[in-house]
């Protein structure tokens, strides 16, 4: 696949810190509150965020994978005064009532002939590959948050990490739309320069404007499942758009 630096270079122009994150479950299965950044350098397990000095930011983005409902490991951030740290939230009540739907919306971006197709491509690639992929629609800070983790089963103990959740936030019209929280057992399969490119690609505010946020997100999903539906379930580029109705599983 073509790769062009320019449009990685613009990426980085214009994402917002936590753009693309890591947040690696840990065995315990314990949940979180509060998210509060350790002062030291920890280790990242998977994808790193990149650095600001934008203190607000970095707390309202580390705040959205405190939301997901997942067990952090520490990230790459310096301490923040408590007054710029956000509260994690857990509102069960906005979950959807029937369970295990793959693509919950908070925030409508999709409509419902789209939410009802990517959650039977999601179906349908969790049946074949055992891969789970979620798609979260929110607008901090209306989202399940902690509540989700419980609902979509991740970072059970015994499990092997193979999922992928997207949070999509518009944050105000600034950033990045896409938010990766990725489970250590995808790291090989979709190392951290796919999430590099598939959020430069898809999720910037150029694109969007452009293109409409329902894209980027059925964009963005349909280039993860071709890859985790490829031959050697591996990308380091994202694929092209326009792809056959075969590689997505049908």
């Amino acid at each position: 696949c073509y790769h062009n630096p320019a449009a990685e270079n613009n990426y980085f122009e214009t994402m917002s810190p936590l753009t693309l994150i890591s947040v690696a479950l840990l065995a315990t299965g314990s949940s979180v509150g509060a998210f509060a950044p350790a002062a030291t350098a920890p280790k990242v397990s998977y994808l790193s965020a990149s650095a600001s000095n934008n203190n607000e930011d970095i707390s309202r983005r580390s705040a959205i994978f405190t939301l997901a409902g997942l067990t952090a490991s520490p990230l790459l951030f310096p301490a923040l005064p408590a007054s710029a740290r956000l509260e994690g939230v857990n509102k069960p009540e906005l979950l959807p009532s029937e369970p295990g739907m793959n693509v919950i919306q908070v925030e409508k971006f999709l409509t419902k002939g789209q939410e009802k197709r990517l959650n039977d491509l999601l179906t349908k690639l969790e049946a074949d590959t055992g891969y789970k992929v979620r798609v979260l629609c929110q607008a901090y800070p209306r989202t399940p948050g902690l509540a989700i983790r419980d609902y979509w089963s991740l970072g059970r103990e015994g499990d092997d990490d193979k999922y992928i959740v997207l949070v999509v936030d518009e944050f105000g019209g600034k950033g990045n739309v896409l938010n990766f929280n990725v489970g250590d057992g995808m790291k090989f399969a979709l190392p951290n320069v796919f999430w590099t490119r598939l959020a430069s690609k898809y999720g910037t505010t150029f694109f969007v404007k452009e293109n409409g946020i329902d894209l980027a997100i059925t964009n963005a999903i349909e280039a993860i499942v071709s890859c985790l539906r490829s031959e050697d379930q591996y990308c380091v580029n994202v694929p092209d758009q326009g792809m056959s109705m075969k590689s997505l599983g049908f």
